[in-house]
């Protein structure tokens, strides 16, 4: 037994009593406070947690977490920064899985559930992964790059039995998900699905839905034939209604389905085939993809919305004439995903039909077209507001907004935990009073008092962050693209928002007063993010100086201006400088 866990047994305070507690637990936020309380706190908690949650994978090194837990079976960590979604970090940054897998299969053989987001994961890693952990059972991979075919492939072959000693018998058939969400993929062919074995039962999530690929159907129909507890199948676009039938056949116990493409003439055989297979899905609780859905077929789903409590249209591209036809089916919805295709009057019927949404995510078609003026207005968030008074979280695409209409809309929503306002032309004024965006935010966090990220947008002077750092105590999360008026506004922030642990900011003219000014606050937030702003190497040198335990990269595209730093990132790390430093990463 190891000396620590000896000493743990002989404390005054029993050993089981402490673990005990801990077993009722699950936060991983709440777990960290607790190995805080004391040394025999921490030694329990050390020694019985199992699952494992790292938000930064330069936070901590593998050897230390190897040090710290010796008895994980979970882990999700997250690799590279949001803005790495938008194309603002360069290739082969880093966030590579693979040292951190080699540490795992050494000390953790138990291993059972692998969950990454936004890390590079390779053939290579996904080969160890599949030989290393007998009893694995959950790979979820998030907007992740790197991999092919090749490394399903191992998976699918490795992870799926295992075989013992010469008489190759089967004693291990673990893999219960494979979940593939919007992962950057290259070389991905449709062959892997075949690398099951024919044995294979075990699988409960399967899905593909983000492989932009041709999916091997047979392949694919014989393993969702043999895994009937399947619950989660989510195909991509290459998948055509007839053989979705097919598969719904298999599977009619689904909680959650996402489609492939609707793009396909039916005969009025296979249009009632569908219909009933549809009808059939009883349980069903999330619906997606719908790729190039019309009001021809969409009429076959709405036996099935009935128990749906999440609706992903995000794919769809429909009408508002569509989705008006659509909602009065799903009665229970409280998460709702759409396109700014349908319009002021297709969120009219979300105010209307949907009573008790909680979340509204609202995308736009195309965001880089700035001379669109279509999509959707303040007109139908503010008909979702009116009926929807139960809404907590919302991104919201649009092209125009005024002040007035968000202090009525948090007036009527006051629980938003989540407010995302993203107006899409940079520095739109209230389009009515041609006045600055800051009374919007100002309500927001005045009004909505357990508000935790915030993402601000529009004309808006230091004025709305002066209401932001006054306000929003809660505030966790906070990004800011084209905004403010002086280095004021990043200092009321950092200055007056005591939980904040995530800073996003692109396009502002905070300089490096602003970045100074968080020395008392940077160890501990997570992270900090500030792309083409008035920084300078010298004020990122100085932050590094005055905070040697932060680490403090400058992300250069090019180095012809050798004084400007153009992408800074700054987080606290327990590991120091990390070692796979790329060449135009000047780390201070």
């Amino acid at each position: 037994m190891d000396q620590d866990h000896k000493k743990l047994k002989e404390s005054s305070f029993p050993c089981e009593v402490l673990e005990k507690v801990l077993s009722f637990i699950d936060s991983h936020k709440d777990r960290s406070s607790a190995s805080l309380v004391c040394k025999d706190w921490y030694d329990a908690e050390r020694w019985t947690r199992s699952n494992l949650f790292i938000g930064n994978c330069y936070s901590v090194s593998p050897e230390i977490v190897a040090r710290r837990f010796p008895k994980i079976k979970s882990v999700r960590l997250k690799g590279k920064p949001r803005f790495s979604d938008f194309n603002l970090l360069p290739q082969n940054w880093g966030a590579n899985v693979h040292a951190w897998l080699v540490m795992f299969a050494k000390v953790y053989p138990s291993l059972e559930e692998l969950r990454l987001k936004r890390m590079t994961v390779s053939d290579e890693s996904l080969d160890l992964l599949a030989r290393s952990f007998p009893g694995f059972k959950a790979l979820s991979l998030s907007s992740c790059d790197g991999f092919t075919d090749e490394g399903l492939k191992a998976i699918a072959t490795h992870c799926s039995f295992r075989l013992l000693g010469l008489v190759q018998m089967i004693i291990y058939q673990n893999l219960t998900e494979l979940d593939i969400a919007d992962s950057v993929t290259e070389d991905i062919g449709g062959g892997w699905l075949s690398c099951f074995p024919e044995s294979f039962t075990s699988l409960e999530i399967l899905n593909c839905a983000s492989l932009q690929c041709e999916v091997s159907f047979d392949a694919l129909e014989r393993l969702v034939s043999r895994c009937k507890a399947l619950r989660v199948l989510q195909v991509n676009e290459s998948i055509n209604l007839e053989q979705l039938q097919r598969l719904l056949v298999q599977v009619p116990h689904l909680t959650r389905l996402g489609t492939g493409s609707f793009m396909q003439e039916l005969t009025v055989r296979q249009y009632k085939d569908l219909q009933t297979a549809f009808s059939n899905c009883k349980n069903l609780q999330a619906l997606s993809g719908l790729w190039d859905a019309t009001s021809v077929y969409l009429p076959f789903v709405y036996g099935a919305c009935a128990s749906l409590t999440f609706l992903n249209l995000s794919e769809a591209n429909l009408r508002s004439g569509e989705l008006a036809k659509l909602l009065p089916h799903c009665t229970s919805l409280r998460r709702l995903w759409v396109i700014d295709t349908v319009g002021d009057k297709g969120l009219e019927a979300v105010g209307s039909s949907c009573p008790l949404l909680e979340e509204l995510r609202v995308f736009p078609l195309d965001p880089y077209d700035l001379d669109n003026q279509q999509g959707v207005t303040e007109a139908g968030f503010l008909a979702v507001s009116r009926g929807c008074p139960n809404l907590k979280y919302v991104l919201y695409f649009c092209r125009k907004m005024t002040n007035d209409a968000v202090v009525t809309i948090v007036q009527n929503c006051p629980d938003f935990t989540h407010f995302r306002l993203c107006i899409m032309n940079p520095g739109e004024p209230d389009h009515l009073t041609n006045e600055p965006m800051d009374e919007a935010f100002g309500a927001v966090t005045k009004t909505c008092t357990k508000l935790r990220r915030l993402s601000v947008s529009g004309l808006l002077t230091d004025k709305a962050f002066e209401y932001i750092g006054k306000f929003a105590k809660n505030l966790e999360t906070l990004s800011v693209a084209f905004a403010g008026s002086s280095d004021r506004g990043m200092q009321c922030v950092l200055e007056g928002c005591p939980k904040l642990r995530k800073l996003e900011i692109r396009d502002c003219l905070f300089g490096n007063a602003a970045l100074l000014s968080g020395l008392d606050k940077y160890e501990t937030m997570r992270s900090l993010w500030m792309s083409a702003c008035n920084l300078t190497i010298k004020g990122c040198k100085l932050l590094a100086k005055e905070m040697p335990r932060l680490n403090v990269e400058v992300i250069q595209d090019e180095w012809s201006d050798e004084t400007h730093a153009n992408k800074v990132y700054v987080y606290r790390s327990v590991a120091g400088p990390r070692r796979d430093t790329p060449p135009f990463v000047l780390t201070l």
